[in-house]
């Protein structure tokens, strides 16, 4: 019997990101979006809140407070789906896009750049 697909299975990421996730459970509870102050904010299961600005996602940048307010949970919470958008969002990649997006406007003082990270 071959075990060495196996061995994929039980393999322990050495990702930060995918340890919290996959091994640790975090999730997203709920998410809060205000188009006017260009804000989107997610709160975890773990009680933590991050927060990141719409314009930052070209398709949610475009769309209305109620397209943005039609979302659901996919993948038990791993994400974030925007059905009419076609747009998902995962804790994993809000974290790096909203990481990623702060630091380039905090060095090069200009508009934020859209969908860096996908």
């Amino acid at each position: 019997m071959n075990t060495s697909n196996n061995n994929i299975y039980r393999k322990k990421s050495k990702d930060p990101f995918d340890i919290l996730i996959h091994e640790k459970g975090l999730r997203i509870n709920n998410l809060l979006i205000d188009k006017k102050l260009d804000l989107i904010v997610i709160v975890l299961n773990n009680g933590k809140v991050l927060q990141s600005h719409i314009s930052f996602y070209k398709r949610l940048k475009s769309a209305t407070q109620e397209q943005l307010n039609s979302w659901r949970l996919i993948s038990g919470g791993v994400g974030v789906c925007w059905d009419d958008l076609d747009e998902d969002l995962s804790i994993k990649g809000f974290i790096k896009t909203s990481a990623l997006n702060s630091a380039l406007l905090d060095l090069q003082g200009k508009e934020p750049l859209e969908n860096i990270v996908a």
